[in-house]
């Protein structure tokens, strides 16, 4: 039984212990950007492919006291990495320190040609120093590499791309937690989708809105300014119970010494047996925008979803009901930046609220929205408001019952 930890988006960690509880996770334990869970390697694997929120699942190694580099470095090296790693192999290292602003991801180049900082004697910079993720993520690679070298005769390779093991450590109060990351690329990155429309919501942000919806599947579903048709794909996946990890080519965990391929074969074989060979309702996507349009249209292919879910080129004002019984609609409507944009989006707003009251009777209606003043225009109050995060953009999934 092995203890991880799957990082999420703010505001939806609730959202993925449920889908965690499913999976068959034992003491989940929810926290601030993440849940830890406990299982074996079936489970790790069954996390990546399934979960539909979650962003990584990490494997924690060891959690210690580093307020200083000497600590940091001390304390990496004592992990017997000849478990995890051999020369042959490639490695990166990813630190975030708690509200620094200097976030690094990974090590560039084979890490031989680095510079290694002179460390200052007085303690008081040692501190400022670890304030700095590049340079602390250099002394993680330095004891890692020091200490094979040393047991081994040779050391691993650095490569920031596609390292055979991602080490990720993570400083916050003059402490460190060091994981290592089975699943490679943001498991955001589902495979289906190749090129963007505008600012499309993120797979694993748009998978938890639709679960904050508590949208039946066996009810209508309509995205009436659907971009590259992020919302109504992640619906269809859901629908036709498609664990959202089978188009992915690679996950992290694939080069570790313990991947039993056999076993992974087993949970992805189970996985495409549990698909739903058809959508009881329709779910449809709208946008004005041809090339949008064109774009969700090519990821849907990518899906396997291209006569499963609709989508079409349609103006907002044309928004009708589909289907035969009362379902949900979601809508991701343009935030503004500049104030010649938020003046013209008031329009957009009130726009979306007269459509809702006046042809969407019976339906649930959501907006998920990163300008509140915005949202003041739709005209209608909101029964439910939930706090998300779009990136760093603080935002608010609205309800609407639309009697």
């Amino acid at each position: 039984m092995a203890r991880f930890f799957a990082t999420t988006a703010k505001g939806i960690e609730a959202i993925t212990a449920d889908e965690l509880k499913r999976l068959g996770a034992e003491n989940i334990e929810q926290s601030f950007g993440g849940v830890y869970f406990e299982g074996g390697n079936e489970l790790l694997y069954r996390a990546n492919l399934q979960l539909r929120t979650a962003t990584r699942i990490l494997v924690p190694l060891r959690d210690f006291a580093a307020k200083t580099p000497e600590m940091l470095y001390d304390q990496v090296r004592r992990i017997k990495w000849e478990t995890y790693l051999n020369p042959e192999m490639t490695f990166a290292v990813d630190c975030t320190i708690a509200g620094s602003k200097t976030l690094r991801r990974g090590l560039e180049g084979s890490g031989e040609n680095l510079p290694r900082p002179r460390l200052p004697t007085d303690p008081e910079p040692l501190r400022e120093r670890l304030n700095n993720s590049r340079f602390a993520a250099l002394k993680v690679k330095d004891a890692i590499v020091d200490q094979l070298r040393l047991k081994q005769g040779a050391r691993p390779n650095i490569d920031a791309q596609a390292p055979d093991i991602q080490v990720v450590a993570y400083l916050h109060g003059g402490r460190c937690i060091l994981s290592l990351d089975s699943s490679g690329a943001s498991l955001h990155e589902r495979g289906y989708r190749l090129r963007d429309a505008g600012a499309p919501l993120k797979e694993t942000l748009a998978a938890a809105i639709i679960e904050l919806s508590g949208w039946d599947p066996n009810t209508p579903f309509i995205d009436p300014m659907c971009g590259s048709g992020t919302l109504p794909l992640e619906a269809g996946l859901k629908a036709l119970n498609i664990a959202p990890g089978l188009f992915r080519e690679r996950f992290g965990f694939f080069s570790w010494p313990d991947f039993d391929e056999a076993l992974w074969t087993r949970v992805v074989d189970e996985a495409r047996a549990g698909i739903n060979r058809k959508i009881v309702a329709p779910i449809v996507g709208f946008d004005h925008d041809s090339e949008a349009v064109a774009t969700a249209l090519e990821n849907s292919k990518r899906a396997g979803l291209t006569k499963l879910v609709h989508f079409e080129r349609r103006g907002l004002e044309s928004l009708v009901p589909v289907g035969d019984v009362p379902g949900t609609v979601i809508v991701n409507p343009p935030y503004g930046e500049r104030l010649g944009e938020v003046e013209e989006l008031k329009n957009l707003y009130a726009m979306l609220g007269d459509l809702f009251k006046q042809r969407m009777k019976g339906y649930t209606a959501y907006i998920f929205t990163g300008n509140l003043e915005l949202a003041k225009h739709v005209g209608l109050r909101a029964t439910r408001r939930i706090e998300l995060f779009n990136g760093p953009i603080d935002c608010r999934l609205l309800k609407y019952e639309l009697y």
